[in-house]
């Protein structure tokens, strides 16, 4: 997995905290533990029930909704982490620390998962179809400058965050943050409205909820900085 600096021994600690004041951003780090659990088994392809109640298993074809969507928000998610590592290096703010461990934590652990199923399904992890082709739907989106989804950001913002430091890094991460997460939960939303593997479909609804409640928790962090949300140009 790639990541700017070293990554820091275990979470920032809440009861260092002035006051208790600062959130506690736990659950979704549990969440990525219980989906471990829960879809990490050996139904890694696509099911289907028979009438008889019995399964069948096959893998989804390469260009399938399943691959697809696995292999794209696999992809997102790498991005997620990595702005989470660039910018726990370079701000001691402990919420802002925090919603990036927290991120990283779950988003790496999803990537996992999906990255197994791609394998499961002895599929190649990657794919000469234009990303998020699998929607069936006409996307106006052009790649561009290591963009290649929509709330993605580019290779010349990811320079600037490795650039700043303290409040100025916080802010800049969280509305790259924001458009991130909106980004993931319409990739996500559009594979629930497709899906027919029960267990991926699963992983994208709890996706659409987790990612939902941070673009909450993120549009209150900048507002408590008195910044505004969306990218500065």
């Amino acid at each position: 997995m790639a990541q700017d600096g070293a990554a820091q021994d275990g979470r920032p600690d809440a009861a260092d905290a002035p006051g208790g004041s600062r959130r506690r951003l736990w659950w979704p780090a549990a969440l990525a533990a219980a989906l471990a659990l829960a879809l990490g088994v050996p139904a890694l392809v696509a099911s289907g029930t028979s009438a008889s109640g019995t399964s069948a298993l096959t893998a989804p074809a390469d260009d399938s909704p399943e691959a697809g969507f696995a292999r794209d928000m696999a992809t997102h998610h790498q991005q997620a982490v990595d702005l989470s590592f660039i910018v726990r290096d370079r701000t001691s703010d402990e919420p802002v620390r925090t919603l990036a461990f927290d991120i990283i934590n779950t988003q790496a652990n999803q990537r996992g998962m999906m990255m197994g199923w791609i394998d499961q399904w002895g599929l190649s992890q990657h794919s000469p179809a234009k990303p998020m082709a699998w929607m069936r739907m006409n996307h106006t989106y052009d790649a561009h400058d290591g963009s290649l989804m929509p709330g993605m950001a580019t290779n010349t913002q990811l320079a600037k965050l490795r650039s700043l430091s303290g409040r100025e890094a916080e802010v800049y991460y969280l509305q790259l943050m924001l458009e991130h997460h909106k980004g993931g939960v319409e990739m996500a939303q559009g594979y629930v409205d497709l899906a027919k593997n029960e267990i991926e479909k699963r992983l994208a609804q709890s996706m659409v909820a987790g990612q939902t409640s941070e673009i909450g928790l993120i549009t209150d962090m900048l507002k408590e900085r008195d910044a505004a949300p969306g990218v500065p140009a």
